[in-house]
């Protein structure tokens, strides 16, 4: 079955392809289209270790040099096998400051049969920063991205951004630098961090984390807590708890329990990578440490967007895409995320600006489990939005999602349900999921899924003090036993006087 059969894709997406060639790894990502929230289509990294020797030689490891001219062969091969309609290519650190990087681009750029963007130090960081705006809503604080080179910072707040510096505190350059000695390395990045003074003004707000070293410091972090979500993109840490671990890490990481889940090649670096960091927040004084999935590649990705396009929600915008995908009626997905908000004015329940996202959303994606066994849809749906690809939206804003769509399914009163997600959510969001939850199985079966009918239900208060959901008369015989008993049992959560009438009754 060709693409065009395919129901799995979005038929208005055309695959574009991004290399980036760093000092330590070069990756290969090959996404579906160039939109506000991207998904993969192929993702494949080596390790070359072009950067390796630069500090003693000043030029690319002549091993990772052979290495990665074979290799872009075969990502080309792939690029074009996928039908990516562009194929990008960025160069860092390594390539831009070794004596026969031109040379090594020229070569490259004959096997892949397209021009190389050998970026600067400032315009690494500015798609750092870019990727930071594509993965995060509203983000507000200093970006850093760390790679085997160098180490790009910048400030940003929403879509602006500061200026940026980029330091030679790469983890492979650190560690020529240092001569293997994290304690040297540790005096080296206080040392370089003190040019870049303008990091105090990122106390008290976050510190984005990007690239991979620091990437799998967080794995670290999440296989010794036992963390119940192995989703890395908006992971936190608090920046004074941290503290312990990585000084840990930092004396060496052999005995971590889940060691072996990270390469070697990695494992060597995560001693650089989180004595970088300690001196980091010990410069900046973040309010917490966030580490992103996204970086350069998908910051130079949000560059071709329109300013529109930008602007977008990346959450509501994926949301948005898999009900496409996987709902029977998108129309209705849509008209339920509008009408969720009524609903909970008319109970008086208040929100914050990410808790009426996050509510959009669950709504958006609450008919994507649907094909399943009807005594799975609920775990399905849990486990899709739990663990989906999705941006825009921390741990427990995520466990909100799914939770809301796994008591839609299974029921309100189940104590027993999804300890794990239940975990991650407050106990604000909790019970926020329940009652949303609550309000879809009402709905549901006043809808049969279909659009048409939830622009005309309304909430009314009447004198007796209940609040009743009004169904049209031209809709009265959608009344019945199960959706009263839905209404009683929603009624039992908020603790309201609730019920379900045909208007004028």
């Amino acid at each position: 079955m060709g693409i065009a059969e395919s129901q799995g894709r979005l038929k208005d997406r055309r695959p574009v392809s991004v290399i980036d060639i760093g000092s330590n790894s070069i990756r290969l990502v090959i996404y579906e289209g160039v939109v506000r929230s991207p998904t993969m289509l192929f993702n494949e990294k080596m390790l070359a270790g072009l950067g390796k020797g630069i500090v003693t030689t000043g030029e690319l490891d002549p091993e990772g040099v052979t290495r990665a001219v074979a290799e872009f062969r075969r990502f080309r091969a792939l690029s074009e096998q996928a039908g990516s309609e562009a194929l990008h290519v960025l160069a860092t650190a390594a390539a831009r400051e070794a004596k026969n990087g031109p040379d090594f681009i020229h070569r490259a750029e004959q096997i892949l049969g397209t021009g190389i963007r050998v970026l600067s130090g400032r315009e690494e960081a500015k798609y750092s920063a870019f990727g930071i705006m594509s993965g995060f809503y509203k983000p507000n604080g200093i970006v850093g991205d760390l790679g085997g080179g160098s180490l790009e910072l910048v400030e940003v707040e929403d879509r602006s951004m500061g200026d940026g510096i980029t330091l030679p505190l790469g983890g492979l350059r650190l560690r020529e630098m240092s001569k293997n000695s994290v304690a040297k390395a540790t005096r080296i990045a206080r040392a370089e961090l003190a040019r870049a003074g303008w990091l105090k003004d990122g106390a008290g707000r976050p510190f984005y984390c990007v690239g991979g070293t620091w990437r799998n410091l967080a794995r670290l972090h999440m296989l010794e807590t036992g963390y119940p979500l192995e989703v890395m993109h908006h992971y936190q840490l608090d920046a004074g708890q941290s503290a312990d671990f990585l000084k840990r890490v930092a004396s060496g990481v052999d005995k971590f329990p889940g060691i072996e889940h990270i390469s070697k090649n990695r494992r060597a670096l995560l001693p650089y990578g989180a004595a970088v960091l300690q001196e980091i927040i010990h410069a900046v004084q973040p309010s917490s440490v966030i580490f992103s999935a996204l970086g350069v590649r998908e910051g130079y990705l949000y560059s071709l967007l329109s300013d529109e396009e930008r602007s977008a929600d990346p959450l509501l915008a994926a949301a948005e895409e898999l009900a496409i995908l996987r709902s029977r009626s998108v129309t209705h997905a849509r008209e339920l995320a509008e009408w969720s908000g009524s609903a909970f004015a008319a109970l008086d329940i208040e929100e914050t600006e990410d808790e009426a996202r996050y509510r959009r959303a669950a709504c958006l994606l609450a008919d994507i489990g649907w094909r399943a066994h009807p005594e799975y849809r609920g775990t399905q749906s849990l486990n899709i939005i739990a663990h989906g690809s999705f941006i825009g939206i921390d741990h427990p804003g995520r466990a909100f999602i799914a939770l809301a769509n796994l008591f839609r399914h299974e029921g309100l009163f189940d104590d027993g349900l999804s300890p794990q997600m239940r975990e991650l959510a407050t106990p604000r969001f909790e019970e926020r999921a329940r009652l949303l939850g609550g309000i879809l199985r009402v709905v549901y079966l006043l809808t049969a899924s279909m659009p048409g009918i939830i622009p005309q239900l309304r909430w009314e208060r009447r004198g007796d003090g209940s609040i009743v959901l009004v169904v049209p008369k031209s809709h009265a015989g959608l009344m019945g036993e199960r959706p009263v008993g839905r209404m009683a049992h929603l009624a039992r959560v908020t603790g309201l006087n609730l019920a379900l009438a045909v208007d004028g009754s």
